[in-house]
């Protein structure tokens, strides 16, 4: 977090509810930008630095939410959530429940529906940044679901990080994290792989990391998808520069080197069963980004074995 955060106009109370290292990071973030800050957590002692750093410690769920207009959840899930909020919606009422959990976005619209219920004002979001940049200008929090809740509460959320409304469908913020996740963990695991088999002759992963992250993925990689990701709302996969036939191939031979290098070849094996999945679908002819259309589709369970 910066050191001396500027605070906002008129800062608003805020009560934040779960103090592992996140909910710690965004109560510390909230205090540093000037708002009156309670905090609750099922282990007392989890609050002892924030106390000393000015922030009120409620001895109950109810009184911390009735402490401010806005209540910040930062749990580890939605069952937690309701676990929590179980003896004590009802000081929740007519106010805001800005919820930072985890799940999917089916959990985020049944939340939404509990707090409707309920008479509460509810916006979902997602944390996009590690403990200890929450509070630096530059760290993207979304958020989705009312955006008269994202509008009356903008000022609190800025004081976390740099807020994204992305719509009113409250899936929507949960939705782009695991989005956003799983392009993150393909991403590592693609360079993780890379660098074992470069290293399988030795080469340090500094040396390999110089071209492939310096290089390879910005100016070959970012710039390929910047630049063809509209035919991806298209369905548009001309193959004039490489068919989906060509890049087979070229998973073959990666494949078959990591064979002959002695690592594992179990991704690159996936990524050639995908491209003969798409193959089989009709795109042989069809650039790579064609396997879109296999992602777009379910995958296929297993067909149950009939007797006999």
């Amino acid at each position: 977090m910066t050191d001396k955060p500027s605070t906002v106009p008129h800062p608003t109370p805020v009560t934040v509810i779960g103090l592992g290292p996140m909910g710690l990071a965004l109560a510390e973030a909230l205090l540093q930008h000037g708002h009156p800050t309670t905090v609750w957590n099922r282990t007392p002692e989890k609050a002892d630095t924030l106390v000393a750093k000015g922030a009120r410690r409620a001895e109950t769920v109810a009184e911390a939410i009735s402490a401010s207009p806005a209540t910040v959840m930062c749990l580890k899930d939605y069952a937690t959530m309701y676990a929590v909020l179980d003896s004590a919606a009802d000081a929740l009422k007519g106010r805001a429940l800005l919820n930072l959990n985890s799940g999917t976005p089916n959990e985020a619209r049944k939340a939404l529906n509990w707090a409707t219920e309920r008479h509460i004002a509810y916006l979902d979001g997602a944390i996009m940044v590690p403990p200890p940049l929450v509070g630096n200008p530059g760290s993207v929090f979304l958020y989705s679901g009312a955006q008269q809740v994202f509008d009356e509460h903008r000022a609190t959320l800025a004081s976390m990080g740099d807020p994204r409304y992305l719509g009113s469908d409250p899936g929507l913020a949960v939705l782009y994290n695991t989005a956003l996740l799983d392009l993150m963990y393909a991403t590592m695991n693609g360079f993780l792989h890379a660098t074992a088999l470069a290293g399988s002759a030795n080469v340090p992963a500094a040396t390999f990391a110089e071209l492939a992250l310096d290089w390879f993925l910005p100016a070959v990689v970012t710039a390929t998808l910047t630049e063809q990701t509209p035919a991806l709302d298209q369905g548009d996969y001309p193959g004039d520069a490489g068919t989906m036939e060509m890049n087979l191939q070229a998973l073959d031979h990666i494949t078959r080197t990591c064979a002959e290098q002695g690592i594992n070849s179990d991704q690159p094996q996936l990524m050639k069963a995908i491209a003969e999945q798409a193959i089989a679908q009709g795109h042989s002819g069809k650039n790579y980004l064609a396997v879109h259309e296999v992602f777009k589709k379910p995958t296929r369970s297993a067909q149950p074995r009939l007797p006999g």
